[in-house]
Order: structure tokens, then C-alpha cells, then sequence
């Protein structure tokens, strides 16, 4: 008697649980779409089309990796090698930038020399901070080329060592 009042209070609460999940799930609201809600999706396709060309066309302009030492009070305590890539928006642009390579080179050396060393560009630990190293080098790059030739400064590898 006790086992067959279990196996139907158990074959009801499966029940419940069923009719529960059907109506739960079998009940799905349909959504209502507007002409207006159509032209938004069409301009965002649109708008990733022309990405998706521009991205077809992108160039990136690999640079020699720089060596820079770190200097504190003590002298030269690291040295780091970083490899940087320009990314053009097209082959063309890219033939221009690969000019600017002594100025850039230059200019990305004059700024990082002494600031390597400083806490900025460097956490406790002594490792450096990648994203504040790109963002100098972005605005150096937009410095001597312009803001219009390179989309992006791209850092392909840093590398530290003692010295």
C-alpha cells in the first residue's frame, strides 16, 4: 500500500512538472517587428559589409623590434625588445608608411630612452605595462605620421631581460 501511494504521488509531481514546462516553453511570446525595427537591421548590415571590405583591404607594415634599456638610479637594470606592426588601411597607405620608419624609430626611441624606468611604464614587480607602452607609441605614431595613415599600433612581442 505504501509503495503504491509513493510511485503516484511521484508519477503526479512528474506530471506537474511536465504540464508546467509545457506551459511554460509552449507558451513563447511572438515578437512584433516594425518597418522601423527592418531598417535598423539593414543599415547594421550595411554598416558590417562596409567592415568587412575595409578589413578585406587592411595592409600591416611589420617594423625591425626595438631594444631599449630600462635606467633607474642604478644604471641600465633590463633591456626590452619590442616588436611593433602598423596596421594601414591599405597597400598604398602602407608604402607611404614604411617611409616614416627613421622617423618613427627615432622618435619612438627619444620617447621611451628615460621613461622605460619610471613607474609609469612599469609595475611594482618591475614588468612592464603593455598597454601604457602601445598607448605612447600610438600617440607617437600619430605625431610624426598623422592620424590618418595608421589604424592601429599593434605589438607583436615584448620581451624583458636582465642586463
Amino acid at each position: 500500500m505504501k509503495k503504491s501511494i509513493l510511485i503516484l504521488v511521484a508519477l503526479m509531481l512528474l506530471g506537474g512538472i511536465g504540464g508546467g514546462a509545457y506551459w511554460f516553453f509552449g507558451n513563447q511570446a511572438q515578437a512584433s517587428v516594425t518597418e522601423g525595427d527592418l531598417d535598423k537591421q539593414a543599415k547594421k548590415e550595411l554598416t558590417d559589409k562596409e567592415k568587412a571590405e575595409a578589413d578585406a583591404k587592411v595592409a600591416f607594415v611589420k617594423m625591425d623590434p626595438l631594444t631599449l634599456p630600462v635606467v633607474n638610479e642604478k644604471g641600465i637594470v633590463q633591456i626590452i625588445n619590442i616588436s611593433i606592426t602598423l596596421e594601414a588601411a591599405d597597400a598604398e597607405t602602407a608604402k607611404e608608411i614604411e617611409r616614416f620608419f627613421p622617423r618613427l624609430k627615432d622618435a619612438y626611441i627619444q620617447d621611451m630612452y628615460g621613461s622605460l624606468g619610471r613607474k609609469g611604464a612599469m609595475n611594482a614587480e618591475g614588468v612592464v605595462q603593455v598597454n601604457r607602452i602601445k598607448e605612447r607609441l600610438s600617440k607617437i605614431t600619430e605625431k610624426v605620421i598623422g592620424s590618418d595613415k595608421v589604424r592601429q599600433v599593434l605589438l607583436q612581442s615584448v620581451q624583458q631581460r636582465p642586463a
